[in-house]
């Protein structure tokens, strides 16, 4: 596997990528991802993605939550396509990209990733060349993983440039965020972990949460997180949910939508296509990291 992946890696350094894209900004590539699953995390992703949006950056979806992968649903929309169809070289990265609310783009994962490794040189290249115009085309490219600690999911999150943590105050929740903010320390003690607190009663057990986590975190892993804000528990988010339609726009007005701008705006705080600690690296690094984490180097 692992002279198989630095073949690939090589495919990925070297394959014939167009001048304007070589000299396009790299788009900034955002895991979000949980412990464990029901604490919020894809609608989360959806309504930031549409705050993103609106304040000016464009913005891609790709929904990698391999067999529970519902983004579609929420934002009540079929896909006719997925990355597979991508990777098979059935498509162009222009037909797999499905059209959502307020600019927003969608890509689903299907199962095809995994497929990769399986790919002739040539057809990796292709594939290669065809997915790095997302450089071009998007500032801002959020994954949405599956709940867990499953080799797939943290494949995703040691290969992006940033990570956002969603929890809840359940103590389940907490704990298995800690177990991932554990085995994500092991492997790149300078990843960047963002945690968002979903669900909170109130403004100071966020905090708490908040607090917790980087206390835990720092004095046992020195490994030192950042908090990237909260969002109180709102009547209109499964409200939304059975309208299939993100809250942000539904009920622009809310505590949710006002909160989830909140987050986008601290998540820009700097710059669109930069992140604290360094410059994004953009789909190329993205996917070349990504090979790595799967072949465990």
């Amino acid at each position: 596997m692992n002279d198989q992946a630095e073949k690939l890696r090589r495919i990925v350094d070297y394959v014939n990528i167009p001048e304007q894209i070589k000299t396009a900004n790299a788009a900034r590539v955002i895991t979000v991802t949980s412990g464990k699953g029901g604490v919020g995390k894809t609608n989360l992703t959806v309504n930031l993605a549409i705050a993103l949006s609106k304040m000016g950056l464009r913005v891609v979806i790709l929904d990698v939550d391999f067999g529970l992968a519902n983004i579609d649903v929420l934002l009540g929309m079929s896909t006719k396509y997925t990355i597979l169809d991508l990777i098979r070289g059935n498509r162009t990265i222009f037909d797999v990209l499905a059209d959502g609310p307020d600019n927003v783009k969608f890509l689903s994962g299907g199962s095809g990733v995994e497929e990769l490794f399986q790919l002739r040189t040539n057809q990796l290249g292709r594939f290669i060349s065809n997915i790095s115009l997302l450089d071009k085309l998007f500032d801002v490219i959020l994954i949405d993983t599956g709940a867990g600690l499953s080799a797939n999911v943290m494949s995703f999150i040691m290969a992006a440039d940033e990570v956002i943590l969603v929890t809840t105050p359940e103590p389940t929740a907490i704990t298995d965020a800690y177990a991932l903010i554990k085995l994500v320390s092991r492997k790149d003690r300078h990843r960047i972990i963002k945690v968002v607190v979903n669900k909170a009663d109130s403004v100071q057990e966020a905090n708490d949460v908040l607090s917790k986590l980087y206390m835990v975190s720092d004095r046992f892993l020195s490994f030192k997180l950042q908090k990237l804000g909260y969002l109180l528990y709102d009547d209109i988010v499964p409200k939304s949910v059975k309208q299939q339609r993100p809250f942000c726009l539904s009920y622009p007005k809310s505590q949710a939508s006002k909160q989830v701008w909140d987050l986008a705006g601290n998540l820009l705080s700097e710059n669109g296509r930069e992140y604290n600690g360094g410059t994004a690296k953009g789909v190329k690094g993205f996917f070349n990291r990504l090979i790595s984490a799967f072949s465990g180097n």
